[in-house]
């Protein structure tokens, strides 16, 4: 990571993360993933689902959707016109049925029927990045072998001057030296709760903010 700022009060990055943890679980005290699931196999079904699509979108969607496919097996034998339709309302409505029959006919195939609690096994399905199966991992099973970086986590991780890298893998990287452990899989809830909140993309509310004498801004212009 190259050179970033700090705020002048916390000169150490780690301390600085410490104490913006604990300020915004103060303020944002029930962040969690806001994707609708009752299980492992719904919450990693919606995450596919929610490529360039919000949260919102997705939760409109599936309820119907898994009330007509209770299971990755029924999803699995689905006519794939019958998926589409339940999707209609999603961009890229046809690829993202393409990719959650597969992944439920791999589930079907390969683990039973189950959600592997393994990253690598999880990639390995159809429609599943590195961020897609931390989500599972982190909101499923507890796990965080890495830290998600969306576009909220990205935007705020850089004003804070976590890291200047827009590449999500290089963020992760910066991120993984200074985040702790414990913390992996809050810190990107925490994020995208201030970030939809206070931090916005076009005009953030510094004015508001709870952790405004922590932030050095990094790039922000037009901030209220």
């Amino acid at each position: 990571m190259t050179d970033v700022s700090a705020a002048a009060d916390s000169p150490a990055p780690g301390q600085r993360v410490v104490r913006l943890l604990a300020r915004l679980r103060q303020t944002y005290p029930g962040a969690t993933v806001t994707l609708d699931h009752c299980a492992h196999w719904q919450l990693l079904i919606a995450t596919i689902l929610s490529a360039q699509q919000t949260d919102e979108q997705v939760n409109r969607v599936t309820p119907d959707l898994f009330a007509r496919f209770p299971s990755p097996q029924a999803l699995a034998a689905a006519p794939p016109d019958e998926i589409e339709y339940y999707l209609r309302t999603l961009g890229l409505f046809r690829v993202k049925a393409r990719y959650i029959q597969g992944t439920c006919r791999q589930l079907v195939a390969e683990h039973a029927g189950e959600v592997p609690a393994d990253l690598a096994a999880l990639i390995a399905l159809p429609g599943v990045g590195r961020k897609t199966a931390l989500v599972v991992l982190g909101h499923g099973f507890g796990l965080a072998p890495g830290i998600v970086v969306d576009t909220h986590c990205m935007r705020l991780s850089r004003r804070l001057g976590l890291t200047d890298h827009r590449d999500p893998l290089r963020v992760e990287r910066d991120l993984l030296t200074v985040v702790p452990e414990s913390a992996r899989i809050a810190w990107t809830d925490l994020l995208i709760a201030h970030g939809r909140a206070v931090c916005t993309a076009r005009r953030p509310r510094c004015s508001e903010c709870p952790v405004a004498d922590l932030c050095p801004r990094v790039g922000v212009t037009n901030a209220d």
